[in-house]
């Protein structure tokens, strides 16, 4: 199947100067040609550059093969990933591809660990009905995995555990699992434009790099998390303060 590809400019000169060859481009990225080229007609990165009779390919074909790297590292299905890649102006530039993988990264230093529902019972110490594990996963905590296994917070487990031991309701797990997930949402998007307006930008023009750009945001992660923590924590005593007063009146 022959490739789509884009046309340069005439006169374009050494317009093929850090460009890389489709073989470059599977070293670089760690990727199969044919996956390469089933992504392309995805529309998920744009076609090669052409220049004469071959195809090169740019820093914004890199970031947008790893980003989709990213995404399927976090389970994303294909349609996903499109619906995904769909959002990103197609005059994004690899800065701002890279921005967004970078943001994408989890936020927490804790990977889950795979258990077999035997294994999450022994931690347990009993058997797990289905609501308990229903509860679990509302929370986050216990999440199904390929083959009859669980991804596992571990260091959450506990504190799963005792609010099933305290009958904590299912209905209440997942009604806050989606306000989480409701309001998660907006803060992160308020926190990208923030990366992509007002930081990127002042970095982009110091030269700094995507890779350092990373650095930057894995650092400003725990604080970023503390915020959230201390601005939830003083919302809640406001409020019940609030409840308080509006009881004595």
């Amino acid at each position: 199947m022959t490739e789509p590809v884009h046309e340069t400019p005439a006169g374009a000169g050494d317009a093929a100067r850090g460009l890389l060859t489709l073989e470059e481009l599977t070293a670089r990225v760690g990727m199969s040609v044919r996956n390469i080229r089933f992504y392309t007609t995805k529309g998920l990165v744009p076609p090669p550059i052409r220049r004469g009779r071959s195809g090169y390919y740019s820093a914004d074909h890199v970031a947008r093969l790893e980003l989709v790297q990213e995404l399927q590292s976090h389970g994303f299905t294909l349609a996903a990933i499109e619906k995904y890649v769909a959002g990103i102006p197609g005059d994004a530039s690899a800065e701002d591809v890279a921005l967004h993988r970078t943001m994408l990264a989890p936020w927490m230093d804790e990977m889950p660990v795979e258990m077999s529902r035997a294994e999450l019972c022994g931690r347990a110490g009993r058997e797990l009905t289905e609501d308990d594990l229903s509860t679990l996963e509302a929370l986050n905590i216990v999440l199904p995995a390929a083959r009859g296994q669980f991804r596992v917070a571990v260091s959450q487990l506990s504190v799963g555990l005792g609010l099933l031991e305290l009958g904590y309701p299912v209905e209440a797990a997942r009604a806050a699992s989606e306000l989480y997930a409701r309001h998660g949402r907006e803060i992160a998007h308020e926190l990208y434009e923030l990366f992509r307006t007002m930081v990127w930008p002042k970095y982009k023009e110091s030269g700094m790099t995507p890779d350092r750009l990373k650095e930057v945001v894995e650092r400003l992660k725990p604080l970023s998390v503390a915020a959230l923590v201390s601005a939830y924590e003083a919302a809640m005593d406001e409020t019940k303060r609030e409840g308080i007063r509006k009881r004595a009146r």
